[in-house]
């Protein structure tokens, strides 16, 4: 920790307490976050903090964008879907954007203008991105995009959609392209469901249909088509230690409700702290979430000095959200009946916590990536 990141720890706890934190019911209701939310947080210099100022930026690192996901944890809110849009979307932009996109659209996601999100999963494709079945064949200056999207983070505001597409069908993984799409500038492009998930309800998920979405050959991400796929590979570490980051807070958020409760709560004349099981429970919790927290922080060390390689990014993954769900559920059961009532926020940090060995690629391809290196 430094100074600066001190400031913006106080900076966002105290925002975060009063815009996300009293909103939750109202978010989960509508499965998603105000409009107006993205702009007041653009103003405040709290989105797309960790690219560079001449775009519009806050001019931080990893580190920054770590803070705000831990302070983002501790308001008990996962519906913002800010991780998603500035530690995933803003950097494909500034790592394979031209000048002339960079200056297009980093200022405007920075402002809040714009919301971003990455389309990569399909109904037949998760995991395995070179499966991936929507084509963007180019017709003259125009990219002609058809397929459809599923379980799209951010998908029911985006405006600015970064679409994983083939664009030549014969070449596999080579055949891969990254197109834009401003989706207030093309026809044919539609929003299915916002899905209906076990947890994460306030943050919008949504399907994304391409029925003849024509957008400029300037959209294309690269100096040529079909660097999709490498591009996808590079910025995968990043969104997994993005991952590893939410994973870890929740834990410590799920430790430190837990405590609190127990210490309060009585059964048979005392307080459940002074129960040996409660006690033990809470010792390997506690333990889990150190060792999470020092390897994470290790992580995060190498990825700001740009040493942090695929395997461990994938080790961090795996391993924290392994123990975010374990410790969830041992927190969860030293509440008892409570701990399964919504109105208890560890029953929310449990159902979300699930998902997290999913997400930015599955556990068991967490496995497979660590496996090929060994």
């Amino acid at each position: 920790m430094t100074e600066d990141l001190d400031q913006l720890r106080s900076l966002a706890r105290d925002v975060f307490a009063k815009e996300l934190t009293p909103h939750q019911e109202r978010f989960a209701e509508q499965h998603e976050v105000d409009r107006d939310l993205w702009r007041r947080f653009g103003e405040l210099g709290l989105v797309c903090i960790s690219i560079p100022e001449e775009y519009g930026g806050g001019g931080g690192t990893f580190a920054h964008e770590a803070v705000l996901i831990e302070e983002q944890a501790r308001a008990l809110d996962s519906s913002w879907g800010n991780s998603v849009h500035s530690g995933i979307v803003a950097h494909y932009l500034r790592n394979y954007g031209s000048e002339e996109q960079k200056r297009r659209w980093l200022p405007r996601l920075a402002s809040g203008d714009l919301v971003a999100a990455i389309a990569m999963s399909e109904p037949g494709a998760g995991s395995d991105l070179q499966a991936v079945r929507t084509r963007a064949v180019r017709n003259g200056d125009e990219y002609v995009i058809n397929g459809a999207k599923t379980f799209i983070t951010n998908g029911a505001q985006a405006e600015l959609i970064i679409v994983v597409a083939k664009t030549d069908a014969d070449q596999g993984a080579h055949g891969i392209s990254l197109i834009v799409v401003e989706t207030a500038e093309v026809e044919g492009f539609r929003r299915g469901r916002v899905l209906d998930k076990l947890g994460l309800e306030g943050q919008d998920t949504s399907e994304l249909f391409f029925d003849d979405v024509r957008v400029p050959v300037g959209n294309l991400l690269g100096e040529q088509e079909g660097q999709g796929f490498v591009q996808l590979m590079q910025q995968l570490p990043q969104e997994r230690l993005l991952i590893a980051v939410a994973a870890v807070a929740g834990m410590e958020t799920a430790l430190e409700l837990t405590l609190d409760y127990v210490k309060q709560r009585q059964a048979f004349g005392r307080e459940l702290i002074k129960f040996q099981n409660t006690k033990f429970e809470l010792a390997e919790c506690a333990t889990e979430v150190a060792v999470a927290r020092a390897f994470l922080d290790q992580c995060i060390e190498q990825h700001v000095e740009g040493r942090l390689d695929v395997p461990t990014a994938a080790m961090a993954k795996m391993w924290t959200t392994e123990r975010l769900c374990r410790v969830a559920d041992r927190c969860l059961q030293l509440f008892g009946g409570y701990g399964y009532m919504k109105e208890y926020p560890i029953a929310r940090i449990w159902a979300d916590a699930r998902v997290q060995k999913i997400y930015g690629g599955t556990n068991e391809i967490m496995k497979e990536i660590i496996g090929r290196s060994l």
